[in-house]
């Protein structure tokens, strides 16, 4: 790679927190909130410094969702190709008033402030928490989320025009909540090598559809499926590589496809495939607080379907756990968990998403 890269100048329509910047003041700034800001600023102020550096990439750490956190590179020209590819495809133009809720530890809070550097954005910033819009008093365009903090964001999500929500599925319980608000919520794919998302769904049209819609890819995206299964993405406005994913799809048309699940999370249960991420789609319509689908090993299935609820434990709760479970018509009889566990609290990846394997190993060792 080469050594020195020109960082383009900020758009001169972006602001942030209602002040415009240009690329020296932003450094000046940035150091201001280095030094007297708090946590989160910290933060900003960091990855701003990062973006001014005359060097061709940055680097960033991926989640450690679906395995050991690890640092990559991603190139600054195709983080500014991201940006420009989200603006169109949401309708996005300058001037946008859009809301920062998200740490910029990730992609997906970094790439909030370059689209708003690059496009001209007016970006506001508020302290990640899991309630971003109780201290918000405005309106705004566009806003990016997590399934949790949308969870807890529902009663004002009036105050967001357009809202993407990533880092995690989206339960059908919270997809239900959100289906007549007026805000455009979509649901995205993506991950730290594709610079977020390189897919959205509409998960509230107007037009109601019995069935879900499936993912529709952004320009310039071209998938296919390997030999497992699994999605292969070729992104060359994003990465150098062909990216061959652990993400079990059925592809639709050259642009649409359907999410299964992980292939690293399939049970085989008694000679018998199963995906959790479907089966706790049909849950969510009984089940109100976070949980998911995991195995155990077994000595007569090889692994046995287990299921852990993020709530305190009662008989009387799991009774009725159990009487829902096996009234819920759309669950096949080998998707019955075999056992139910109540955790107060769940252990979190370091981005506050679930961690299955740490939750499970706390809880059955």
């Amino acid at each position: 790679m080469a050594d020195f890269y020109k960082v383009p100048e900020t758009h001169p329509n972006f602001k942030l927190n209602k002040r415009h910047f240009s690329n020296a003041e932003l450094r000046q700034h940035a150091f201001h909130f280095i030094k007297e800001g708090e946590a989160f600023e910290e933060e900003v102020g960091s990855f701003i410094l990062d973006w001014l550096k005359p060097q061709e990439f940055v680097e960033v750490k991926t989640s450690g969702s679906t395995g050991k956190p690890k640092t990559i590179r991603l190139k600054k020209e195709y983080m500014v190709n991201s940006a420009l590819a989200t603006a169109k495809y949401f309708d996005l133009p300058e001037d946008t008033k859009a809301l920062l809720c998200l740490p910029a530890t990730y992609i997906a809070g970094k790439m909030m402030i370059i689209r708003a550097i690059v496009c001209g954005w007016q970006l506001d910033l508020v302290p990640p928490s899991a309630t971003p819009l109780d201290q918000v008093f405005k309106i705004y365009d566009f806003c990016a989320m997590t399934p949790f903090q949308l969870d807890n964001s529902v009663a004002r999500l009036h105050l967001v025009k357009k809202l993407i929500v990533g880092g995690g599925a989206m339960s059908l319980r919270l997809q239900k909540m959100v289906k007549e608000v007026h805000t455009k919520v979509y649901e995205t794919y993506g991950m730290t090598e594709t610079i977020t998302h390189i897919a959205a769904r509409r998960i509230n049209p107007t037009k109601k559809k019995k069935q879900s819609r499936p993912f529709k890819v952004l320009p310039n995206i071209n998938i296919s499926k390997d030999e497992r299964g699994c999605l292969i993405i070729k992104a060359p406005n994003l990465s150098d590589e062909i990216i061959v994913t652990n993400d079990v799809v059925d592809i639709l048309t050259y642009k649409k496809f359907n999410w299964k699940g992980r292939i690293d999370n399939v049970i085989n249960s008694g000679g018998v495939k199963l995906h959790p991420e479907e089966i706790e789609k049909k849950l969510g319509k009984i089940i109100d607080s976070r949980f998911f689908i995991t195995s155990i090993p077994d000595d007569a299935l090889g692994n046995k379907l287990v299921l852990f609820i993020e709530a305190a434990f009662s008989e009387e709760g799991l009774e009725k756990m159990k009487e829902n479970i096996a009234n819920l018509k759309s669950l096949e009889k080998f998707e019955h968990p075999k056992k139910i566990y109540f955790v107060e609290k769940f252990e979190e990846t370091t981005s506050g998403k679930i961690h299955r394997d740490n939750t499970l190993k706390s809880r059955v060792g």
